[in-house]
């Protein structure tokens, strides 16, 4: 066995990647990247980029994805709290365009979401506080970021926060609705 386990969603290309962790009376010990466990697993992923946030409980960042010719694979993991992660596949032809699938991170699982280009991504905080890593293969583009209001009815997302806790920026609320959205992802 490798030192990650990749679990399949449902969705192409969209997978969570279970770290072996090697525990003792000390703590713990874990490969959170190596790329050579990617290559092993034909998944063709090089980071140029690491983000940090950190966020209150009620939090949710996004729906965010960045169009080509600079879209972004990520590798998300939580190092502090709890979050629900979601990504959303953008990908025009697609079998599962406009599906989603979420998953709770935190840093006691340590279970980390690879979300593919052509995905949109976003998370809620479920803990007090969350602090979030990942690792992008391309670099931030302002004039290619985009993004998809997380209370799109027909997404029907339950973000699992407390109804009236949840906090978000103007940006997001600004967001428009996956009906009226432009990209130019291709399946």
């Amino acid at each position: 066995m490798g030192l990650i386990k990749l679990i399949e969603t449902g969705l192409p290309g969209l997978l969570i990647v279970e770290p072996k962790v090697f525990s003792d009376d000390r703590g713990y010990f874990f490969e959170s990247y190596n790329h050579n466990d990617f290559v092993k697993e034909n998944l063709d992923f090089n980071p140029v980029q690491d983000n940090e946030s950190s966020s209150a409980y009620g939090v949710i960042r996004g729906l965010h994805f960045q169009n080509n010719p600079h879209a972004q694979s990520k590798l998300v993991r939580v190092i502090e709290g709890e979050i629900f992660d979601v990504a959303l596949d953008l990908r025009k032809g697609s079998p599962t365009y406009g599906k989603w699938y979420g998953v709770q991170l935190n840093s006691a699982n340590k279970l980390q979401f690879y979300i593919p280009k052509g995905f949109a991504h976003g998370f809620s905080v479920l803990s007090e506080k969350a602090v979030v890593i990942y690792k992008c293969d391309d670099y931030y583009s302002p004039g290619d970021e985009n993004g998809i209001n997380p209370f799109d009815p027909a997404l029907n997302i339950d973000w699992m926060v407390e109804n009236g806790k949840e906090i978000l920026s103007p940006k997001d609320k600004k967001n428009p609705y996956l009906a009226d959205l432009k990209n130019n992802f291709t399946y």
